[in-house]
């Protein structure tokens, strides 16, 4: 018997970017793998993506453990540089910064290197989260272009606010701003669209797609609606199970776990699966959150404790311990424990403990 492990489906992986390449067909594509790849692993992934334009991290330290490995292809570091200090080591793993605030591109300006950086110059159209004000947009594009640090034009980029709410408002808004910065500034490479934006064709038409969570074969769209990834032929990466380790009776009227917040109102069976909040599986997962097992879903029952939880197997149930659950992957989506939760994939995937064993796999 086992405790919490995860297979990650390399294969899966494979027909993921094979999916978004369809989807986006000539455009260049950014991985996202930043925090660990949602889970995944980020080394791995990135060894195993070798059919990828770029890489895309949100911090440095995520780009050194990549050369560190031996992955040589470019490297986008999301949030840019926290300080000036570490524009030498971006020049010397050949890392690209994202630019999104005037210090960094003073700073820039400022810098001696050794070698120009290629670069990402961000611009805000409509999140207010990072990136340069529009109108300083056309005066940063042209320092950065005639800089001596910086090879060649910066790649122009946003990001979409709302676009796994593919009908709201701000996305016209946004992507007409952007737009109208393109017509403008002319730049020889754009990138706009994310995972969500790829799948509801916004920003199409530039140069440069940004997935993140499709990669890893989850519809990008938010929880209020079904997962759709079926939808999209996405394919789940990671399968998160752990084993059954005890099984017993419970008569009517006794209490299981702590607290005691859950009695039975009949004869049942219960099964405890070797996996809690100490693996990332979600603390406040409610009652009736389905664990899979044996070919069928059953409901979580009680408190999720750190090590273990509890599931109601039914008073004439034969799981008996050794039989594997499965918390989510290819038969119970991810989405789906989101919702019960009510909580993102995205925050499920990321919280994956690293006492959680990740197996990669072809054929799990």
């Amino acid at each position: 018997m086992r405790a919490a492990w995860a297979y990650i489906d390399l294969d899966a992986l494979s027909h993921n970017l094979t999916c978004i390449r369809t989807q986006a067909p000539g455009k260049r594509v950014l991985a996202v793998l930043k925090a660990n790849a949602y889970g995944h692993g980020l080394t791995r992934i990135a060894q195993a993506l070798t059919d990828i334009d770029a890489i895309g991290v949100a911090r440095i330290d995520e780009a050194l453990e990549l050369r560190k490995a031996g992955v040589t292809r470019p490297i986008v570091l999301l949030e840019g540089f926290f300080e000036s200090t570490q524009l030498p080591m971006l020049v010397a793993g050949n890392i690209q910064p994202v630019l999104h605030h005037e210090w960094q591109l003073e700073a820039l300006m400022k810098a001696e290197l050794s070698d120009p950086l290629r670069v990402w110059l961000k611009v805000d159209t409509g999140m207010h989260r990072l990136g340069i004000d529009p109108d300083r947009a056309e005066y940063w594009f042209q320092r950065l272009t005639e800089s001596p640090m910086v090879q060649g034009q910066p790649i122009l980029m946003s990001h979409f606010a709302c676009a796994d709410d593919p009908n709201h408002p701000q996305n016209h808004v946004q992507l007409a701003s952007f737009n109208e910065l393109v017509a403008n500034l002319e730049p020889q490479s754009t990138s706009l669209s994310n995972s969500a934006a790829l799948f509801s064709g916004l920003g199409a038409q530039y140069d440069w797609v940004r997935p993140g969570l499709s990669l890893y074969g989850i519809s990008p769209f938010d929880g209020r609606e079904p997962d759709r990834s079926a939808t999209y032929d996405l394919q789940p990466v990671m399968s998160l199970r752990a084993d059954v380790i005890s099984t017993r009776e419970i008569r009517a009227g006794e209490s299981v776990g702590y607290g005691a917040t859950w009695t039975s109102k009949d004869r049942t069976r219960i099964g405890i699966v070797a996996i809690g909040y100490g693996d990332g599986y979600p603390r406040h997962a409610p009652e009736g959150t389905p664990v899979w097992i044996g070919g069928k879903c059953y409901p979580l029952i009680g408190r999720v404790a750190m090590d273990m939880i509890t599931v109601d197997l039914g008073p004439d149930s034969v799981i008996e311990p050794g039989d594997t659950a499965e918390l989510w992957g290819k038969n119970l989506p991810v989405a789906e424990i989101a919702r019960h939760v009510g909580t993102i994939s995205w925050e499920l995937l990321c919280n994956v403990a690293n006492r959680v064993t990740l197996e990669y796999s072809s054929h799990p």
